[in-house]
């Protein structure tokens, strides 16, 4: 390990364990959301003029519901009806997972450019994942969808502390190994002062462990089927990992793969809508 990695390694360790770390916070669009919806008072509309009040989200919203995944035979215009289509649980994840999009940005044309490339990863990885999780579980999409949306938010922190690293930032090989050593606990510790629930919050540190073994179907073995899709075929080291010896694939009942879940068009075709209706 050359003497910056683990320079920089020991001093984000540092600063994590006295808690000296800026750990990102959730958008206030993202945590008023979240308070509306555990508010048993709340209704569609209520929920509803909470998001309206960010006109790119309400966008956003009003996009996924008339997705071809989601739409009715009818197009929706209107956030109130878009709400009651999607649900109210569905709405918050949904709305909560894409408002982070803004956390996505930096300054530094080189940091930004990063961010957007993890962005653009999470949001395909999400897009896969929501669509596994309807053929193969019974788990909610939305969860499934919001898990893929933050499988890589550990990435947030070394981002930043870079952009104020000269040295770091113009080492793009030692940021690139600190971002895989550190990424996955950080994760986990953001998604946890977020009050994320523990299935979501150990997403960042599990879905890389291809050794796992758990009772029941989970969101990482969702977000590692995903994960594991959209790097087959590709020189990429998950690229070239055996599916067969993967617990997750049995899990999903996906046991016997000849090939990519690519080679299925309707799931090919599925994913590459839900990829998109999560993009900007």
């Amino acid at each position: 390990m050359s003497t910056l990695i683990a320079t920089v390694q020991s001093e984000l360790m540092d600063a994590i364990n006295n808690d000296e770390l800026i750990l990102p916070t959730l958008p206030e669009v993202a945590l008023q959301v979240r308070e509306a919806a555990e508010d048993p008072d709340v209704g569609i509309s209520e929920l509803s003029k909470v998001i309206s009040n960010d006109a790119a989200l309400t966008a956003r919203i009003i996009k996924v519901v008339n997705s071809p995944l989601l739409r009715s035979s009818s197009e929706i215009s209107d956030l109130n009806m878009a709400v009651a289509r999607l649900g109210m649980g569905y709405t918050t994840n949904l709305a909560m997972g894409l408002a982070m999009e803004q956390m996505f940005q930096a300054t530094s044309d080189v940091i930004d450019r990063r961010l957007r490339e993890v962005w653009q990863r999470s949001t395909e990885i999400a897009g896969i994942s929501h669509v596994l999780c309807r053929h193969f579980t019974r788990l909610p999409p939305d969860q499934a969808t919001l898990a893929g949306l933050v499988h890589q938010i550990g990435i947030l922190p070394i981002l930043t502390y870079a952009e104020d690293n000269g040295q770091l930032l113009n080492d793009s090989f030692t940021l690139e190994k600190v971002i895989e050593r550190l990424h996955p606990e950080l994760g986990q510790r953001i998604l946890q002062a977020w009050d994320f629930p523990p299935a979501l919050a150990c997403v960042p540190v599990e879905h890389l462990d291809f050794d796992r073994q758990t009772p029941q179907q989970d969101l990482v073995d969702i977000v590692q089927v995903a994960l594991l899709q959209s790097y087959a075929g590709s020189e990429h080291p998950l690229g070239k990992i055996d599916w067969t010896g993967v617990d997750a694939f049995r899990k999903l009942g996906l046991e016997v793969i000849e090939q990519s879940l690519s080679a299925d068009e309707d799931l090919s075709a599925s994913m590459e809508a839900a990829t998109q209706m999560l993009q900007a």
